[in-house]
């Protein structure tokens, strides 16, 4: 999951209760897209001290789905202290390539779904659904590190980037030119994905961590595919 321009508001009546609500929640979707995507690089077998990258392979090698909880927080440097802003949490799932559910509980309600070949981006306040193709812009994403296929490495320059904060971490370089992604920085410990840091080409960084991971829980053939609210507009871009 790219999936980073998910600008679903573009199309609304601009009144001053839809544009505040396109401002606050395009910006967390565009976060989700920078991604959305590593979140559950964990459970593997792994020793406790093995290097950044063994961890992440062994957790692509052997996670075909998960589940789990996350936190996202928005951070910028002002006058040269990191402010954190925008702090939203809630709970996903996934199961490789391509499948995904990714729920923000707070602090407002917004649905991201996808089932291998759509992107479903549903706001529960303005109840409205925009629709998107996954295409080949998942391959190069944050989120194709989480619920892409196994070829990562076909499509990200991963190296290892020492220790910090008690964890090893990894550094994942997209290598398509098109990718508006500088960084992506995975925190590992304990062979459990910890933290994640995606920056984009306009310095805006967004921090992930996660708990309550469940490595290759039994998930319905049906549990991805997603279903229009009624009533709900719907918007295909």
């Amino acid at each position: 999951m790219t999936m980073q321009t998910m600008n679903q508001y573009s199309n609304l009546t601009p009144t001053p209760y839809t544009h505040q609500l396109a401002t606050q929640k395009g910006c967390r979707s565009r976060a989700f897209a920078r991604l959305l995507a590593i979140t559950m690089l964990a459970f593997a077998p792994i020793i406790a001290d093995a290097a950044a990258l063994d961890q992440f392979r062994s957790f692509v090698a052997s996670t075909k789905a998960a589940k789990g909880e996350f936190t996202q927080r928005q951070v910028k440097m002002m006058d040269g202290t990191a402010k954190v802003s925008n702090v939203s949490s809630g709970s996903f799932s996934f199961a490789r390539p391509g499948k995904f559910i990714w729920t923000y509980q707070k602090p407002y309600e917004q649905l991201l779904q996808a089932d291998g070949d759509k992107l479903y981006i549903f706001d529960k306040d303005l109840n409205q659904v925009t629709v998107k193709k996954l295409g080949d812009a998942l391959a190069s994403s944050p989120a194709a590190i989480l619920f892409g296929s196994n070829d990562l490495e076909k499509n990200f320059k991963l190296k290892e980037a020492g220790t910090k904060d008690g964890m090893e971490w990894l550094d994942a370089t997209p290598k398509s030119k098109d990718s508006t992604f500088e960084h992506i920085g995975i925190g590992l410990r304990n062979g459990v994905p910890q933290a994640m840091e995606l920056r984009d080409a306009f310095g805006q960084v967004s921090l992930l961590t996660f708990k309550n991971f469940e490595k290759n829980p039994a998930i319905s053939a049906n549990g991805f595919k997603f279903v229009v609210p009624k009533g709900a507009d719907v918007f295909n871009n």
